[in-house]
């Protein structure tokens, strides 16, 4: 296939799936690590993410964590035109819009899906072509399910993008929910003759026992969409990668499903992480939970503080709706009793800002001037343009390096020079997310935690971060290369749409006729591709 250049395009796949978290990004981060190990310069795209957890690439831009994971999956460097549409809901109905790395304006749902979306179609086609043109294979990671009937007319991100590059689809769905054949073939009856026709097979996602009963229900499902099974995936615990959509644990359970290792000294750690509304970048926890003996648990509740050697307040995309939440939860009070008890407690990037003595918020919130907890010299601003940085730097004696993702800017006047942000006694903020993901900083910072909290822990000295990462992300490849047609995967990416794929009827209502939008109050900048977002910005 060539592009409009007349270059040729590399392959591509889309990875669907029958619902939400059915498990389409481990499985597109499974086929990019399988498709490197075997030599083939793959990168993963999405053409529209919803997510709170986002990554800052080296270029400066925002983009979803679950692509930048997929890149390391790829072994590429992870860059906008990955996921050039963003969205970071700041309420149930709203939703910060950024766009090919950068923020661009605040949208409701009703108003993205009223005509903005579809003209955002350009603009992820011709990013899906450059990744083609400078790879041997594109994998591309869907949205929810194609079979959202009422969104099929601005669809850019599942059949809408499959359709405008040509590129056959896979419908993932997860067994472990139930009713996965009755997903499988409501998903393809549901879509349109033109849709059903880029859609060549399905993979189980989550199964648990003999795969040899489930194999007269493939065969049946064969016979009734003419599309095979493309493999069926084995439930994994604990596979730990960076979660998109969702925190896939209950408030009051552990990070993950992992296994905590016995601690390296006689005692354990216990990290309570406030589960705050809008929590962004909650993988910061990640790495705590990756060390032997750190247990990392997500509570609601004050006296869930009470045995925690660590109290973190995370990143959130509502600093003062957490605020909030934390006093009237009485939460706030239980860290500033820790606090003066010389407790330890870590505020990141929203986190921080809450520690802070005042926040004045005209973009986020627009409350206007608020009290802070008043545990940091910290004054907090919030400005108009968003802080995108990848900073690096040194911290109780270890180097350090990070990503800033804010529109909080902080005027700190006193305490002790921490990652940017300051110390005060045992109480630590900063902006940066990731800090702890860099091994020796980590060691040194659960030490003094450690001392300060009066706890024989002492961190293992060989846990490596970055490795495990890589063992999950081979984790992901072998579940592909064991467990997948990965023949007929192949295939599908050199050669394309098979043909002569049966319709499956009833087949998608007919799309109703677009309403017509109320006039936008003003004109959003316009963004360097050729689409623009039509509505103001905040």
């Amino acid at each position: 296939m060539n592009g409009s250049s007349g270059a040729p395009l590399g392959g591509g796949l889309l990875v669907a799936g029958t619902t939400s978290d059915a498990g389409k990004s481990v499985v597109t981060a499974g086929i990019c690590r399988w498709l490197a190990r075997k030599g083939v310069k793959v990168a993963p795209f999405k053409a529209q993410n919803m997510s709170l957890n986002s990554f800052v690439t080296r270029e400066g831009a925002e983009i979803g964590r679950a692509q930048a994971m997929q890149a390391a999956a790829a072994r590429v460097e992870p860059s906008a035109l990955m996921n050039p549409v963003l969205l970071k809901p700041g309420s149930d109905r709203s939703s910060q819009v950024v766009l090919m790395g950068k923020p661009v304006g605040e949208l409701s749902a009703r108003g993205y899906h009223a005509g903005r979306q579809e003209q955002l179609l350009g603009t992820v086609t011709d990013c899906l072509q450059e990744l083609r043109r400078t790879h041997d294979a594109v994998i591309c990671e869907g949205a929810g399910s194609p079979a959202e009937i009422n969104l099929r007319r601005t669809d850019i991100v599942n059949m809408g993008i499959a359709r405008a590059a040509r590129i056959p689809a896979v419908v993932v769905g997860d067994i472990d929910r139930g009713g996965v054949f009755a997903s499988f073939f409501g998903t393809t009856a549901l879509l349109s003759p033109e849709d059903q026709a880029l859609v060549a097979g399905y993979l189980v996602n989550k199964f648990r026992g003999d795969v040899t009963l489930l194999e007269p229900g493939l065969d049946m499902l064969k016979e009734l969409t003419g599309r095979p099974a493309l493999g069926v995936l084995p439930f994994a615990h604990g596979l730990g990668i960076d979660e998109e959509d969702g925190l896939r644990v209950s408030l009051r359970g552990a990070v993950r499903e992992s296994v905590v290792a016995p601690p390296h000294g006689a005692d354990v750690l216990r990290v309570a992480v406030a589960a705050v509304p809008l929590m962004s970048n909650f993988t910061d926890v990640d790495a705590l939970a990756a060390e032997p003996g750190v247990v990392v648990r997500f509570v609601d509740r004050p006296e869930e503080l009470a045995d925690a050697d660590l109290v973190v307040l995370p990143g959130t995309r509502g600093t003062v709706r957490a605020l909030q939440w934390l006093r009237e939860r009485g939460i706030a009070d239980a860290v500033r009793r820790r606090a003066a008890e010389g407790r330890p407690v870590l505020g990141i990037c929203g986190g921080f800002q809450m520690l802070g003595e005042r926040i004045e918020d005209e973009v986020e919130s627009k409350a206007g001037t608020v009290d802070g907890l008043g545990l940091l010299p910290v004054r907090v601003r919030f400005a108009a343009e968003k802080t995108l940085a990848r900073p690096s730097g040194e911290a109780l004696g270890e180097p350090v390096e990070g990503y800033e993702i804010h529109h909080g800017v902080a005027e700190i006047d006193g305490g002790e020079p921490f990652l940017a942000g300051c110390r005060s006694g045992a109480v630590w903020g900063t902006h940066w997310h990731g800090s702890l993901e860099s091994d020796g900083f980590r060691r040194a910072f659960l030490r003094r935690v450690a001392a300060d909290a009066g706890r024989a822990f002492v961190p293992a000295p060989d846990t490596s971060f970055a490795a495990l990462r890589e063992e999950q992300l081979d984790k992901l490849g072998d579940l592909i290369e064991e467990h997948a047609d990965t023949a007929a995967l192949l295939r599908l990416i050199e050669d394309g749409v098979p043909a002569g794929l049966p319709f499956v009827p009833p087949g998608a209502p007919p799309i109703p006729p677009p309403r017509t939008p109320a006039a936008p109050a003003a004109a959003s900048p316009a963004p360097a591709h050729r689409t623009t977002l039509e509505g103001g910005t905040p």
